[in-house]
């Protein structure tokens, strides 16, 4: 018996897909889509409410050094408020596989990270870590510091075997040696460190992406106070994630589904759930800066289709 061959012959051709009114040949082009917004509005859960006002955390903690105060706490993400009084230090330690990124909000935090040279952090700073990269902090000068401080959900912290700390108990945790390898690293997008009142408020920088990876973004926003738009620009929401704002500057005016306008100011922070619209806009008469921090470095905005019927 003959055997026949068959030849295949293959054209390369330009991906291509025509989808209802849009053709899709990649980044940029937009297409109207039926998202599953929930029916009723994903409720505000402790700790989160939509306005943590700094003053207000203060006055909580009035007469004390040394404190945290968790302001957010998703499946996502972890947010803390942390003072810690003058020569109070964190011992060495690191995350096991994801950064952990900071921002000062006053005192001055000597930071020691494997790898950098040491220096001081004061009001305004930007400060992250790669994972399994070994940092510790210590407060210098004779006043507290505080420190907002974003970690991704169920992160691990461990400790050098070598750096002579001993972990306080856990509950239902047995601390036990082991062996490991690799580490994060910074990159043209990931720095060690920015002077945002320095540099980017001084002029000599941008604004952007200060924190950028698979498990966590942190954007600074900044721009020029004007008056409020309508209420009828109701903005946009996320679906699979929250999302919430550190005030770098100013005043940031938030506008979230189910909750009456609301202006925010330095050092306060916004938090919204998923499924909800919300629109953020530079407020009062300077400028303005928000940190915008989710876990979605390319998330998904849902912004309102024009209704075919007007």
């Amino acid at each position: 018996m003959k055997l026949l061959s068959r030849v295949v012959i293959v054209i390369p051709v330009l991906a291509t897909a025509s989808f209802g009114t849009a053709t899709l040949t990649g980044q940029g082009r937009q297409i109207v889509a039926l998202a599953p917004k929930p029916a009723e509005l994903t409720p505000y859960v402790a700790p989160h409410r939509p306005h943590w006002k700094l003053q207000e955390i203060l006055d909580q903690h009035a007469g004390q050094q040394s404190w945290r105060q968790t302001v957010v706490e998703d499946e996502l993400l972890r947010a803390q408020y942390i003072s810690m009084a003058p020569g109070e230090s964190t011992p060495t330690a690191f995350y096991a596989d994801n950064r952990v990124w900071w921002v000062v909000q006053d005192g001055r935090i000597r930071f020691e990270i494997d790898g950098q040279e040491p220096f001081v952090a004061t009001k305004g700073y930007l400060v992250q870590v790669p994972y399994r990269v070994p940092f510790r902090m210590e407060t210098v000068g004779d006043t507290p510091s505080l420190r907002f401080e974003v970690t991704v959900a169920g992160a691990s912290l461990l400790y050098p075997a070598d750096g002579g700390h001993t972990p306080d108990a856990v509950d239902g945790v047995t601390f036990v040696p082991v062996r490991l390898s690799g580490r994060g690293s910074y990159d043209e997008r990931n720095q060690p460190s920015l002077d945002f009142l320095g540099e980017v408020v001084g002029g000599t920088r941008r604004g952007g992406a200060f924190v950028s990876d698979d498990r966590g973004f942190a954007n600074i926003i900044r721009g020029r106070g004007a008056p409020p738009p309508p209420d009828s620009d109701i903005g946009h929401f996320h679906l699979d994630y929250g999302e919430f704002w550190f005030i770098l500057e100013g005043q940031i005016d938030y506008l979230i589904e189910g909750v009456p306008l609301l202006s925010a100011h330095q050092g306060d922070v916004v938090y919204v759930p998923k499924g909800r619209y919300h629109r953020a806009t530079y407020g009062g008469v300077g400028m303005a800066t928000r940190l915008a921090i989710n876990g979605y470095p390319a998330g998904l905005h849902n912004w309102p289709a024009p209704d075919p019927n007007d």
